[in-house]
């Protein structure tokens, strides 16, 4: 609806002009009187409209700012939409590279000409593969073994020598990492941690299949070293656990359990 005051105002400021015409000619104080009402009607119109203009003015600009205020609220919701997309296709990204990594994996992964020096991935007394990328080898078997509904076989070795009592020292680990390689498959691998055990995760390979492997490994360091001593302990998935970290505490239990025969002995996760 259009407002009428602009017309209202004009009108009476019209003839506020006429009566003062009127009163020229005439003389009446009245018509005088009057004309005064008439045009201080038209002024305080005229006021009128000015202040209403003033008020949607100072309305639409504040509607206006609340406009801006939304526009920038959404476009920083979709920036924080667009960043989420993004790192969650980028992190699927790297997920689908681990996992055919993972897949294809087949060749072996022993660092045997590794030097003195060793790599950042390798040990450098032995040339195996150390504890940073056991656990990295041991997922993506994993990985690749729930997909193709493969056994993965874990195990935790250690090698003492001319023990006595409490004492325990360590087998030289050259001569281990020598068995590990002359009694295991290409395929398999081999880590040197830093507690100076030996992990092995035998792809591919069952319960059994693994006590086997563990067993030639005796009978080597039996016949060429006579003097160590071996205890290993083996988890199986899916048998024994479902993920890494769960494989490893199964197979390290199995591995205490051995280590109180005071013998050569391989142990095997129980069933919980």
């Amino acid at each position: 609806m259009s407002d009428a005051r602009p017309d209202l105002a004009g009108a009476l400021g019209a003839a506020a002009a006429g009566v003062g015409v009127l009163v020229a000619m005439t003389g009446h104080t009245k018509l005088a009187l009057l004309g005064s009402v008439v045009a201080g009607a038209a002024a305080a119109l005229t006021l009128s409209k000015r202040r209403a203009d003033d008020t949607a003015d100072e309305q639409v600009g504040s509607m206006n700012e609340q406009i801006h205020e939304l526009e920038q609220a959404l476009a920083a919701q979709v920036r924080r939409r667009i960043g989420a997309e993004e790192a969650v296709k980028s992190l699927s990204e790297q997920l689908s590279a681990a996992e055919k990594r993972a897949g294809d994996v087949s060749a072996p992964v022993v660092l045997s000409d590794s030097g003195a020096g060793g790599t950042a991935l390798t040990d450098p007394a032995t040339g195996l593969l150390n504890q940073e990328y056991f656990v990295v080898a041991l997922e993506s078997r994993i990985a690749a073994a729930r997909r193709h509904l493969r056994p993965v076989a874990v195990g935790v070795i250690q090698a003492v020598d001319r023990w006595e009592g409490d004492t325990q020292p360590n087998a030289e680990p050259v001569l281990v990492a020598e068995a590990l390689r002359a009694t295991l498959r290409e395929a398999d691998t081999l880590t040197h941690l830093q507690d100076g055990r030996f992990d092995v995760v035998l792809e591919d390979t069952t319960e059994s299949g693994a006590i086997s492997t563990m067993e030639r490994l005796r009978l080597h360091l039996a016949e060429n070293h006579p003097s160590l001593t071996l205890w290993v302990g083996v988890a199986c998935y899916p048998a024994h656990a479902l993920t890494a970290g769960e494989l490893i505490d199964r197979a390290g239990t199995a591995l205490i359990a051995a280590r109180d025969w005071h013998q050569s002995r391989i142990e095997v996760a129980t069933d919980e």
